[in-house]
């Protein structure tokens, strides 16, 4: 999470980079500071830049994305308690 922070900050654009985009709302949410430009769309960006990598890039996405809001989910019941 913490190198998906410095990259998007950064301006990096990387697989890490691009979920703590798509993610940014509820990390704010949590009191996560996401600095950065977003740009548009990063969800499509990301799946295109798996694909640029060759077979498996949907599976790859899937388990990316599934791997953030699982974070998501333990970070915002942690903030609740």
């Amino acid at each position: 999470m913490s190198s998906g922070l410095a990259d998007l900050a950064a301006g990096r654009e990387t697989e890490r980079a691009l979920l703590v985009a798509m993610a940014a709302p509820r990390l704010r949410a949590i009191g996560i500071e996401v600095s950065g430009s977003q740009g548009a769309r990063p969800s499509h960006r990301l799946y295109a830049l798996l694909a640029r990598d060759g077979d498996g890039a949907h599976s790859r996405y899937n388990a990316l994305v599934a791997r953030m809001v699982s974070f998501l989910r333990a970070a915002e019941r942690a903030r609740a308690s």
